[in-house]
């Protein structure tokens, strides 16, 4: 007696049926941009003429990836929209760390837990996770010790802290321009040693330390 046996599957439908099976991310799928000092530096500058307006209002936003309107922010908001050129999220990323060390962070506003409305809009946040997960070094008056992508933070004369991007240009008199945004929307400037340096520091994303 013979056997009834169920007819093969056609190509297309054997694919989609595998597909269907892994759900998973395929290995073949294009991986994130590798972060590069002058790939960040041209993230900041790519924001010049789109981000007009300072704006440091605290706005509810979505998390991952929350942002305000990119014709606001502040000085914070260049160094974050310029590492998810290469999806880092600062955003999910200070979230984190603030939730699982806590007492690193500083406790300026009154904060009981993490927010991840504002944390990583915060100069003084941002400066605890690059010095926490990056590279930091001396403070210099030195021009050379600072490369295209580098972050550096100041105190302005105002007592607040700033933050910018080291540019992949340099004035004419050999001091690299910074990517910034201190009033007047995001702008390129030779303004580097126009206030106290308080950090340099270089962070190329989580995958440089293995997460």
């Amino acid at each position: 007696m013979s056997t009834l046996q169920a007819p093969m599957p056609s190509r297309r439908a054997f694919t989609a049926l595998l597909v269907m099976s892994f759900p998973f991310k395929c290995a073949w799928a294009t991986p994130a941009p590798r972060v590069t000092g002058e790939g960040l530096a041209r993230a900041a500058k790519a924001q010049i003429g789109k981000t007009l307006f300072y704006d440091s209002g605290y706005r509810p936003m979505a998390y991952p990836n929350g942002d305000v309107p990119l014709l606001r922010g502040v000085c914070t908001d260049v160094v974050v929209r310029a590492y998810r050129a290469f999806e880092v999220d600062l955003q999910v990323l200070v979230h984190r760390d603030m939730s699982s060390a806590w007492s690193a962070y500083p406790k300026l506003w009154g904060l009981r837990a993490p927010d991840r409305n504002i944390d990583h809009r915060r100069v003084p946040n941002l400066a605890v996770f690059f010095r926490r997960h990056g590279q930091s070094f001396p403070v210099s008056k030195r021009p050379e010790n600072f490369l295209p992508g580098d972050i550096v933070t100041w105190r302005l004369r105002s007592g607040a802290p700033h933050i910018g991007v080291v540019a992949d240009a340099k004035s004419r008199g050999g001091t690299p321009l910074i990517v910034h945004n201190i009033g007047w929307g995001t702008r390129m400037d030779d303004m580097l040693f126009d206030h106290p340096l308080t950090g340099h520091y270089r962070y190329g994303g989580p995958a440089a330390r293995g997460g």
